[in-house]
């Protein structure tokens, strides 16, 4: 039987984090929790970790398609904040950015972490990033160091 498994060091990989303006004060939590990950944990480099801050999370797959089709990362990042409101807008939202960042992941071979909130209400994203129930963007990075280690070795 052969067991394949990653690790979460990185091996001087170079990851993009794509980081939505929107709801800022909550995605800058899951970005620092991103970076203390791939720093502390990972031992990656900083000049290795590239940021690229958009409007919104609606915004983030075409970075992430772009970002994929370049070629120059192992791995994508994604952090984000949507929290649902009185309209169906949520349900069209999310459905529509997970959908798609998978999508790029599949068709570009690169595997893309999501960091992304997708809460009822504020207190849930603020529980979510680093307060009650951990960090997200700390579970992003720690998955996509293992990711981009399990592709690397089948």
């Amino acid at each position: 039987m052969n067991i394949i498994t990653g690790n979460i060091t990185s091996q001087n990989y170079k990851i993009a984090i794509i980081i939505s303006r929107f709801n800022e004060f909550i995605n800058e939590k899951l970005l620092s929790g991103a970076i203390d990950i791939l720093i502390r944990i990972g031992n990656m480099e900083k000049k290795n970790i590239t940021i690229i801050k958009v409007p919104g999370a609606y915004e983030i797959p075409i970075v992430a398609e772009t970002i994929a089709k370049k070629n120059k990362h192992h791995g994508i990042i994604t952090i984000g904040t949507i929290i649902k409101g009185e309209t169906i807008h949520f349900e069209h939202l999310t459905s529509s950015i997970t959908h798609n960042i998978l999508n790029i992941s599949v068709k570009n071979n690169i595997p893309i972490a999501l960091g992304i909130l997708m809460t009822n209400n504020i207190e849930q994203a603020i529980n979510r990033s680093g307060n009650k129930l951990g960090n997200k963007g700390s579970e992003a990075a720690t998955t996509i160091l293992e990711m981009i280690n399990i592709i690397k070795k089948i």
